[in-house]
């Protein structure tokens, strides 16, 4: 299979390193990696320039953007900066984080689970953050959601759930309509991937009502928002958390933002999220 990976590196000189290593030693290697450098002010750039002089696959795309680290938008702008260099003749396209170490059969483990099912969407492993010299898996998020810093689709899913959504909430939309077009997900226990910087950590404060803003244009409704705020709240143990959610939701509610999903789709969303709520509830 033709894997496509593009990374969108920030001031990443402390680890795109072996994010490259990493990806250059795999058993199934890359058909192409596209570094797209996003402003950055550090030596990213000069690193990534080595193992292009070595590797004919990598290539770099420069962009100019924010300097700040921010989730959603700035990410997906950059990884369009780097698709829109790309042919067409891959089988996978990946959106990498360019500070993670992946298991040298990562993308032949990939490979495997995409030929064996044909209706497979997407796909990825695990990540393990460093605590206490121990990796111990992130546990950010249920374990059958793929994270942002990870991502790979079957071609015809990407295209059909109409590539990636500019905005934060990309990183779940994007499984939510692949489930409404009938594809599946599937995350591989088995694979456990490093992930040098804990997601967030260098998120700018004003990306604080994202995801409220999130919840808003994938179309929750209020009831799951303040489910979703008041659990998140609780697994981060803080107060906060909730009522940056809830301000980010009634501030882009009362703006009236673009939707990025369509009615039926948010339809098919709220059902989709009401069914995994009772669901929780049954087995508690």
């Amino acid at each position: 299979m033709n894997f496509y990976i593009i990374i969108p590196a920030h001031n990443e000189e402390d680890s795109i390193s072996q994010t490259i290593e990493s990806l250059v030693n795999q058993t199934l290697l890359p058909k192409r990696i596209v570094v797209v450098n996003d402003n950055s002010t550090d030596s990213t750039q000069r690193i990534i320039q080595k193992y292009i002089d070595t590797y004919k696959f990598i290539s770099l795309v420069n962009n100019s953007s924010s300097d700040k680290h921010l989730p959603g938008s700035k990410i997906i702008n950059a990884f369009y900066k780097g698709y829109e260099t790309l042919d067409d003749n891959y089988d996978i396209i990946c959106k990498f984080d360019a500070d993670l170490i992946f298991p040298n059969n990562y993308l032949e483990q990939l490979a495997i689970h995409f030929n064996q099912d044909k209706q497979l969407g997407m796909a990825a492993g695990f990540c393990y953050i460093e605590n206490n010299q121990q990796w111990v898996l992130e546990n950010l998020t249920r374990k059958d959601h793929i994270r942002g810093a990870l991502k790979a689709y079957r071609k015809d899913c990407f295209l059909n759930i109409g590539k990636l959504k500019s905005s934060m909430g990309w990183d779940t939309v994007d499984e939510l309509l692949a489930q409404y077009y009938n594809w599946t997900i599937l995350t591989d226990e088995s694979l456990k991937i490093k992930h040098l910087k804990p997601t967030g950590s260098s998120y700018n404060k004003a990306s604080k009502h994202l995801q409220g803003e999130a919840f808003y244009k994938m179309r929750y409704g209020f009831s799951i928002t303040l489910i979703t705020a008041l659990k998140m709240s609780l697994k981060k143990r803080s107060a906060t958390v909730f009522n940056n959610y809830m301000k980010g939701y009634f501030k882009a509610k009362n703006s009236n933002l673009d939707y990025l999903v369509t009615k039926d789709e948010g339809k098919f969303i709220r059902k989709l999220r009401w069914n995994g709520i009772f669901e929780k509830l049954k087995f508690n």
